[in-house]
């Protein structure tokens, strides 16, 4: 770590030579929590054949055999440095509401473990934002938000740091939006198990065939998050909306000839991105800015700073149930899962503010305005459900992965 920090003293980020021709650049500040693992993993990837540049962001944590946080440029084009989640993303929806009282409106949210079949629910309104065939015909898990951090929030515009901006995408301070992060539930993982059983983490022998499957993915995230902004905006009794920001943070694509892999990292050349901060703090629409330097991107949430099983271990010696229900901002958590409740605290991560800052000070984003969370969703609370309820409940989730 100290390594890491005395190289970053200077005002830009710095690039170390990680082979022959492939650099790894750092856009953190000297405080900024950077693990040294993935950092390691970091130029472990620019090792591999055909890398050219590594760009990490401030949010940047170790993965299963990649870094999260890092968009990465190479001549080859890897299966495993997208993921299993391809497609995962976060969208932007507004939504108007008489009244946002936290504690009425969580309890009508719907069940998003419970996929939308396309007989059984052929009357379900949130249909109608469907306006195409379903990409592959893939309708496991369809309408779900899934688990670790994928969540779907109620949250309220708070500062509009830029005004003009943030009229031009239809929102002020007090509009209330929907922020939807989910992915492609299944089929990246079906599209990535395919490659690794035969190719484990090496290259694709056929990256146009890939590329096929691995768009269908990111279109099929795409439309997942606007089904669930429908059945949520329907069950709160709105009209649904399209969304102002929708953008995916887990793909590959081709630019300037070589192949641009992200992974858990934003496209952020001129577009706008929602940085996702916890359940418990504010999150960021900002504008990406960001050049070749950074390879084209921004962060994409707060990052993690504690593993799983550290969050679970201290979230318990330090807080109940009851109290990671309510967070620090007045906001609620519906999630029946206790387990997932403890890993998901919002000390579990990174302090979004540092990532923010730090992306501002290396020229990448520009904040438009701040969000804060009055109803967060994780996962359906079973509990209290009506019995019969509970019996759907468990047979939708007995026939997932």
């Amino acid at each position: 770590m100290s390594q890491l920090h005395s190289r970053q003293q200077q005002s830009l980020p710095h690039s170390t030579p990680a082979t022959d021709s492939a650099t790894v650049t750092v856009f953190a500040a000297s405080t900024s929590w950077i693990e040294s693992d993935a950092v390691a993993q970091c130029h472990q990837v620019a090792g591999f054949d055909g890398m050219i540049h590594v760009a990490a962001m401030p949010d940047l944590h170790p993965g299963k055999g990649a870094p999260i946080g890092a968009a990465m440029t190479s001549t080859v084009l890897y299966p495993s440095l997208v993921g299993s989640d391809i497609g995962c993303g976060i969208a932007v929806f507004p939504i108007q509401l008489k009244r946002a009282v936290p504690e009425r409106l969580a309890a009508r949210f719907p069940d998003l473990d419970r996929a939308l079949d396309p007989e059984r629910d052929a009357d379900d309104p949130a249909w109608e934002v469907v306006d195409s065939d379903i990409p592959t015909g893939h309708v496991e898990g369809l309408g779900t938000v899934g688990r670790g951090n994928h969540f779907v929030e109620l949250a309220r515009i708070d500062t509009a740091f830029e005004p003009d901006h943030a009229d031009r995408l239809g929102i002020a301070a007090g509009d209330l939006v929907l922020i939807v992060h989910s992915g492609s539930r299944g089929l990246g993982e079906r599209i990535l198990r395919a490659h690794t059983e035969v190719h484990s983490a090496g290259p694709a022998p056929d990256p146009a065939a890939y590329l096929t499957m691995h768009d269908h993915a990111v279109r099929w995230g795409s439309l997942n998050r606007r089904l669930m902004a429908a059945r949520v905006a329907h069950a709160l009794g709105a009209e649904p909306t399209e969304p102002i920001v929708d953008q995916c943070h887990n793909l590959v694509e081709v630019r300037d000839g070589v192949y641009l892999h992200r992974k858990g990292a934003a496209p952020g050349n001129g577009q706008d991105v929602l940085i996702a901060g916890t359940r418990g703090t504010p999150s960021y629409l900002v504008a990406g800015h960001a050049g070749p330097e950074a390879n084209f991107s921004v962060a994409h949430g707060a990052g993690r700073k504690m593993s799983r099983a550290d969050a679970l271990r201290r979230g318990r010696a330090k807080h109940t149930v009851a109290e990671l229900r309510r967070t620090p901002v007045g906001s609620l958590v519906v999630c029946g899962d206790r387990q997932l409740l403890f890993e998901e605290a919002p000390g579990a991560y990174k302090r979004i503010e540092q990532v923010i800052a730090d992306l501002v000070s290396h020229d990448l984003a520009t904040p438009v305005a701040t969000t804060v969370p009055l109803v967060t969703y994780k996962t359906a609370d079973v509990a209290s459900k009506p019995r019969g309820d509970r019996r759907d409940h468990r047979r939708s989730r007995g026939g997932r992965r």
